[in-house]
């Protein structure tokens, strides 16, 4: 069942063609990676997705739903999620405070059982009463998967999560979401090669907006245009 399919996506930033038509599909239960340099259009491309940009052209359908015009509220109450490269938890109260509220937004509910349920998948039980302001950087980026957990959502817009991580810490975050692939369907932009390469069951590669190439994993480690254009030597071999 397909989860999520974009088809001929585009936004203009100026002259500029961030996103330049760009098809995608997701089944349900994959875990499908964005992969691209700098300037790619990954970022852009998962605003578009959330609702935090509108697209120029295109259509975006989540579970069957055309929700290419939904406010990001909407989109979240249809099963979307996502992170960001920059992490955005509330500092100055708990850590189960933060969950909490991430589960009565999405519910009406304050339920806190369900609250430390989701801090114990992503290996934060024990720090629930500290301070999130307290936490480190990659406790921070597990926090955050954590809320978006919360939500209930169905599918996960992860954008970097392991940014700025050391590899103690980004090991974590690729066990993490080892355990989540076929309990929820993620669209995970990262750099990280080897994570990506772990994690994918497919791959689709930007490049100045464009989609260049899309397949599972063996393909897009093969392909000549990826390697020239994003792998070149960082290729796993």
């Amino acid at each position: 069942m397909t989860m999520l399919r974009v088809g001929g996506l585009q936004k203009h930033f100026g002259g500029v063609l961030a996103v330049d038509d760009v098809d995608l599909e997701l089944a349900e239960g994959e875990l499908h990676a964005v992969i691209g340099p700098n300037g790619a259009g990954k970022t852009t491309l998962i605003h578009l997705l959330s609702g935090a940009l509108k697209a120029d052209a295109g259509v975006i359908v989540l579970d069957g739903r055309d929700v290419t015009r939904l406010a990001m509220h909407r989109r979240v109450r249809l099963g979307l999620a996502r992170s960001y490269q920059i992490t955005s938890v509330f500092p100055n109260i708990t850590v189960l405070e933060n969950l909490a509220l991430a589960v009565q937004g999405a519910s009406g509910r304050d339920d806190r059982d369900r609250a430390r349920t989701e801090l114990g998948a992503v290996g934060l039980g024990a720090r629930a009463d500290d301070l999130a302001g307290a936490l480190a950087h990659g406790e921070r980026r597990r926090l955050e998967l954590g809320l978006a957990l919360a939500t209930g959502a169905r599918l996960l817009l992860l954008d970097e999560p392991m940014a700025g991580m050391g590899p103690e810490e980004a090991a974590r975050i690729v066990d993490l979401l080892s355990a989540l692939k076929r309990k929820r369907t993620i669209l995970l932009v990262e750099h990280d090669m080897d994570a990506v390469f772990r994690l994918a069951d497919r791959i689709t590669t930007l490049v100045d907006g464009r989609v260049i190439a899309s397949g599972a994993p063996e393909e897009i480690r093969r392909h000549p245009e990826v390697r020239r254009a994003y792998l070149g030597e960082e290729a796993p071999q």
